[in-house]
């Protein structure tokens, strides 16, 4: 089985000399020669040394884990039926599949409607995330989804306004918010925003709970791509110097004189900014969900990361024991925007095995009668196919599914598009389906219907948002249609099948051989 290249990746732009004969061990070239420049991640980092622990080039992109584990979601298949139907009547006329509803709610005491079962998770302070909000935020309001605000926008901001140590007002923080709910429909979806702890030291949660009109705030535990907390890179010694005011930390130091000359001399091209590991108690943890309601919030959801079984089974028991809303649950391998590259290959319980302990620990609670809060599986998800197995795995209990690098991924290639449109620029290969936004996008000419003169003003990242989600939709319909669930309430775990030995030992999906057996013998045998 092959596992994570060494020394080697796109991601760190760098590569082998001798591709074809590679030490597996080490990765390294099976001979390495004197005079070489240094292409592989051993002679870049003997040259730019930590800033080779990162993803490049940082701001323009986000990256995805290269390993490959023992068990992912190909080795499930989604399984079909040729009888009956859930959720419609059970006959020809009314079992279609777009007649699948994909609606669906998280929480209780205030539910929050969302027309498709998607949500992005947090997309925090890292440039790429900047760059392409406006398409991202209209995109999820127009889908009728939720949209995470991550941690260190405040923080971040160079206008934000900062009293004794306690943020005032963050006109990029307002911004997020405002481009979101300028679009939202029918109620449904919700701008959610998250917090670490330089946000809640920065007195974040106040302010955007009591000024800005929050409803919805999200506990950050952690993510899928990493153990540490978060961290941006930094083009100029003042924003440096800025955030280390601020109370982060910030390598190299930019108030070192050593730092100053290297950095005027062209050696330091750039920081680290770097956010402090949370320290999690389960009296803490609800002193602050309690804080939160206290202030306001609506709606508290929690997101954890690949940690060790037991620090999630803690997030699952602080989560029911406190009535969270929304367990977000994150498997390593998923995707970033700058996570050191070897930890996000190397770290973690990766998803399968993950979000099975996931079920395990919450069908435990809801057969204790315990409260059982909505969960969402993240990590690397971007197909229907995926979302699909996902809502199996966890059945009854998951109620979304989160993706922040495709959706992210979709709303930058909307907008280079609609670019290209407007200089009259197009490849050949988006040319055949027209030159303009109506001929492009399929979405098009409905968005201009749905929106009349609005359609104008429509960021073409939205489009691509909205286009990217009506594909897994449909896709996802379809494929409910075929298993004759007709709405996400009746996907079960016996919808799947495990392909391997292995994949249905980990996740207790019967192999597909097993499946139906007594069911099925008692037909032949009748």
């Amino acid at each position: 089985m092959a596992m994570t290249r060494l020394n080697r990746s796109a991601a760190t732009l760098s590569k082998n000399r001798t591709p074809d004969s590679i030490s597996p061990f080490s990765g390294m070239c099976a001979t390495c020669v004197e005079g070489c420049v240094g292409m592989c991640e051993i002679g870049k980092s003997a040259i730019r040394g930590p800033e080779c622990i990162y993803p490049q080039p940082f701001g323009i992109m986000t990256a995805a884990s290269e390993k490959e584990y023992p068990v992912d979601l190909s080795h499930f298949n989604v399984m079909g039926s040729a009888v009956g139907a859930y959720g419609v009547p059970a006959d020809s006329e009314h079992a279609v599949f777009p007649a699948v509803d994909l609606e669906t709610t998280i929480g209780d005491r205030n539910p929050l409607k969302l027309k498709l079962p998607f949500i992005v998770p947090g997309l925090g302070s890292t440039y790429v995330a900047k760059r392409n909000w406006d398409g991202l935020a209209v995109g999820c309001a127009i889908s009728g989804t939720p949209l995470t605000i991550g941690e260190n926008v405040c923080g971040m901001d160079d206008e934000s306004v900062i009293e004794n140590g306690r943020i005032k007002r963050s006109p990029d923080m307002e911004s997020r918010i405002r481009t979101y709910r300028d679009w939202q429909m029918d109620g449904y979806g919700d701008i959610v925003v998250q917090f670490n702890v330089e946000d809640t030291n920065l007195g974040v949660p106040e302010y955007v709970l009591r000024e800005l009109g929050v409803e919805t705030v999200e506990l950050k535990w952690g993510q899928g791509a990493k153990d540490i907390g978060g961290e941006v890179r930094l083009k100029s010694i003042d924003k440096a110097l800025s955030m280390k005011k601020k109370g982060y930390i910030v390598l190299p130091n930019p108030e070192d004189p050593d730092v100053v000359e290297a950095y005027d001399l062209g050696g330091i091209k750039d920081f680290e900014r770097h956010s402090r590991l949370g320290m999690v108690t389960e009296d803490g943890f609800a002193e602050a969900v309690q804080d939160m309601r206290d202030m306001g919030a609506k709606r508290v959801f929690l997101k954890t990361g690949a940690y060790r079984p037991v620090d999630l089974a803690r997030a699952v028991r602080y989560a029911s024991d406190n009535r969270i809303d929304l367990l977000t649950v994150d498997g390593a391998g998923g995707g970033t925007g700058m996570s050191p590259w070897r930890m996000m290959n190397e770290w973690g319980v990766p998803c399968v095995e993950l979000w099975t302990l996931t079920f395990q620990y919450v069908d435990y609670l809801a057969k204790q009668g315990k409260y059982v809060p909505s969960v969402a599986f993240a990590g690397g998800v971007t197909l229907e196919d995926q979302i699909f197995k996902c809502f199996a795995l966890g059945a009854p209990y998951v109620k979304a599914i989160g993706m922040a690098r495709s959706s992210l991924a979709a709303a930058m290639v909307g907008k280079t598009i609609g670019n290209r449109v407007m200089e009259g620029d197009l490849p050949v290969y988006i040319e055949r389906f027209g030159t303009t936004m109506d001929e492009v996008f399929v979405t098009g000419v409905h968005l201009r219907k749905a929106f009349g003169e609005q359609f104008e003003t429509l960021h073409a990242g939205a489009i691509g948002v909205y286009t990217y989600y009506e594909r897994l939709a449909q896709g996802l319909r379809q494929l409910m249609a075929g298993a004759r669930k007709f709405s996400l309430e009746f996907i079960a775990r016996d919808d799947i099948a495990a392909l391997t030995e292995e994949a249905s030992k980990v996740s207790g999906i019967p192999m597909v051989s097993d499946l139906d057996r007594e069911a099925a013998w008692e037909i032949i045998r009748a």
